[in-house]
């Protein structure tokens, strides 16, 4: 089997476990890795075994990297993102996607010129658990879906950063709400604040509203001593709720609770086992570039309506 050549751009703690990942996997070959900081940049690719490379277009003149993930600060996210795109280059860019709506537009159109794949990384919509309560609210299992809510809440020091809880944690639970719901929400009203972190804010609490009078909550921060992520969709003739973090997923209706059971798996690996094999029979991948579009400019809304303290009415 023909393995897709790969590069990852940005050595951080996700960097390197897509460089890991890609090293495990059948699919692909690691080539290379990129970073600002030539030692890290040295340490990482001696580890998997890839080039090392200090700056990214230089690495994309390499005519074996067929795909890059881009795992770089959120800031950076769609510069780098770009250069891939522009050389021709399949693109896995991690979340958020851009440091605004703007750029993620521009990002897109040049996918879609180039007439690459550009997927984002929202890996909890591979997590097995999330998987079947997507499928049970398509097959109507647990009725019509009413509500859901989700809470990502865990300490985080103080650190340097580039953007807030909600570009940064808040954006994956807004992905998935839109996945649930399969449609767009209508309005969007937020409350955000800044207790310990002094340049973004800390904790969120999101709002969305759908047609119908469908909802959705969305709980973050980073003060909480407790690490919890959780996911409970709320239908008419049942509930559901996931641990993201043991995977355990339990169901309940009005004559019994059923904990279904299923292999534990790690969804990063699931995740770009897919994008390989989008790349390998040219499938659409599970997650586009709209995708990370749509829950980048939620994310941006929510802000606002934390801002001005009133509901952001969506087109």
């Amino acid at each position: 089997m023909k393995k897709i050549g790969v590069a990852v751009i940005g050595t951080g703690f996700w960097g390197k476990n897509h460089a890991r990942v890609y090293k495990e996997l059948a699919e692909t070959e690691l080539i290379a890795i990129c970073d600002i900081d030539p030692q890290r940049a040295k340490a990482v690719a001696d580890q998997f075994g890839a080039k090392p490379y200090t700056n990214a277009a230089k690495m994309l003149k390499n005519k074996d990297i067929e795909a890059v993930s881009v795992c770089t600060w959120s800031t950076a996210l769609a510069k780098e993102a770009t250069k891939a795109v522009q050389a021709g280059r399949h693109v896995l860019v991690e979340k958020p996607m851009a440091a605004n709506v703007k750029q993620a537009e521009n990002l897109l159109k040049k996918a879609e010129k180039e007439g690459v794949h550009l997927t984002v990384g929202f890996l909890m919509r591979f997590i097995p658990g999330l998987q079947n309560i997507k499928k049970a609210v398509q097959d109507k299992t647990i009725g019509e879906l009413v509500c859901a809510s989700g809470k990502r809440v865990s300490q985080w020091p103080e650190r340097i950063g580039d953007v807030g809880v909600v570009k940064d944690t808040a954006i994956h639970d807004i992905d998935v709400m839109l996945h649930l719901f399969n449609e767009d929400p209508i309005g969007v009203y937020a409350k955000t604040g800044s207790m310990r972190h002094i340049r973004y804010e800390d904790y969120a609490q999101i709002m969305l509203t759908f047609k119908g009078g469908k909802s959705a909550f969305i709980e973050s921060n980073w003060l909480t001593p407790y690490k919890t992520r959780i996911l409970i969709a709320t239908g008419s003739e049942a509930i559901m709720n996931l641990d993201y973090i043991t995977q355990e997923l339990t169901v309940e209706n009005a004559k019994e609770t059923l904990k279904p059971r299923y292999p534990m798996q790690e969804p990063l690996k699931l995740e770009l086992q897919h994008f390989a094999n989008c790349i390998m029979k040219k499938d659409k991948p599970l997650i586009t570039g709209l995708d990370g579009l749509k829950a980048l400019r939620i994310a941006e809304s929510a802000l606002k309506s934390s801002a001005t303290g009133r509901i952001v009415k969506l087109e």
